[in-house]
């Protein structure tokens, strides 16, 4: 599985984005698909996941109710829809497959990685 992450770019506080990770393989379907992030000085952390039918997301608290994770089957890709940007939310975000807990919020439970996209918010 392969995947590229896109969408970033810089927005100013109070608006939107929205990422996309495409993936090739046949094998994204059955992946519980996750999005991290990583400052810079800081560790990568969770932002959120979908599972493999899209029925179960999980959120950072830092992130829940701004920003919405989904994903579509029929084009092998996940989204991040980011809205209420904040200055702290400035990251290089990363989209990542294949953990089989959704729970599981460590980076080493992703073993597919895109590589990355830069998320800048101004204030």
């Amino acid at each position: 599985v392969q995947l590229q992450a896109s969408g970033g770019g810089l927005v100013q506080a109070g608006n939107s984005l929205r990422l996309s990770c495409a993936a090739s393989g046949r094998a994204f379907k059955s992946y519980t698909v996750a999005w991290f992030r990583q400052a810079p000085g800081k560790e990568r952390e969770f932002v959120a996941a979908i599972s493999s039918n899209s029925i179960i997301t999980s959120y950072a608290d830092s992130v829940k109710g701004r920003f919405t994770i989904s994903r579509d089957s029929t084009k092998n890709t996940a989204y991040l829809q980011m809205n209420s940007l904040e200055p702290e939310d400035t990251a290089v975000y990363y989209c990542a497959a294949q953990a089989r807990n959704i729970e599981d919020r460590r980076a080493t439970s992703y073993g597919y990685w895109g590589q990355g996209t830069q998320v800048t918010v101004s204030s």
